[in-house]
């Protein structure tokens, strides 16, 4: 990995949707790109717990909401969310969970680099629950990793979203039949041995862009190894949480997130 990794080339501050919440676009060092993400900060004085916010989607789908990261901010967390390379100003081209994974190693160090940062956790909605378990696995002193609604097999992923496979083969190569092992060096699920850090598990079980299974799938092979592993399933839900059970887990998921600490 890059030693320039996580470097803050600039600073530049952005309209908050939340009186509570000062929020930044930063733009920092990945593997010698340019690349932007969005810092959102408690305003009030003193020190808080890192939240790395891992988006879904690629390109302009799945972009990073400012009142969704100052939510998070606003439990108490200093949240910092890549918008990957070629995205927003940024550098390069997104990849799907392949190089760009390196835009949120860095953003980790991001964070890491701010003074008023404890603890990080990282999170990872969708596409980005594989990039939150590369994460923790690449930093074995994450306090936590949570994916909500995430991927966790990019083979699975090709199969289900026939929406997807055009772009997937694009910017893998190719078909998981042609390249397994260009889908498997992308799926975290090979590679959980090294997680330390405890797991949170969120899926709605209705679920139809990204099936209950690939929650169940990594359930079962965090189990397998003894890892420390909580699941939050939800029956009826689909892909997106109504906005009042969404304010519910976001609470409860903040809470279990500052549980986990390591202070």
């Amino acid at each position: 990995m890059d030693i320039n990794n996580g470097t803050i080339l600039e600073i530049i501050r952005f309209p908050s949707p939340n009186p509570r919440v000062e929020l930044k676009v930063i733009t920092y060092l990945s593997g010698g790109l340019k690349i932007k993400g969005m810092l959102a900060e408690p305003i009030q004085d003193g020190t808080f717990d890192g939240f790395l916010y891992l988006r879904g989607g690629i390109k302009n789908v799945g972009k990073v909401r400012p009142a969704r990261i100052a939510q998070f901010a606003s439990e108490g967390f200093i949240v910092f969310a890549p918008f990957y390379r070629g995205n927003q100003g940024g550098q390069g081209n997104e990849d799907f969970a392949g190089e760009d994974r390196e835009d949120a190693y860095a953003a980790f160090q991001v964070l890491k680099s701010l003074p008023r940062v404890r603890d990080i956790h990282i999170f990872g909605f969708s596409r980005g629950g594989v990039m939150a378990l590369w994460a923790g696995i690449q930093f074995p002193e994450a306090a936590s990793v949570v994916t909500w609604g995430g991927v966790s097999d990019m083979t699975l992923t090709y199969k289900e979203r026939k929406d997807l496979r055009r772009m997937m083969k694009r910017v893998i190569g190719g078909t998981p039949e042609k390249y397994p092992e260009r889908y498997k060096e992308r799926t975290a699920l090979y590679a959980l041995e090294k997680m330390k850090a405890p797991v949170l598990i969120i899926h709605g079980v209705k679920d139809l862009n990204v099936t209950i299974e690939h929650a169940y799938r990594l359930e079962r092979r965090l189990r397998s190894l003894d890892k420390p592993v909580e699941c939050w399933y939800f029956e009826e839900v689909t892909h997106y949480f109504p906005p009042s059970l969404n304010r519910n887990v976001v609470h409860d998921l903040a809470k279990w997130m500052k549980n986990q600490t390591k202070r």
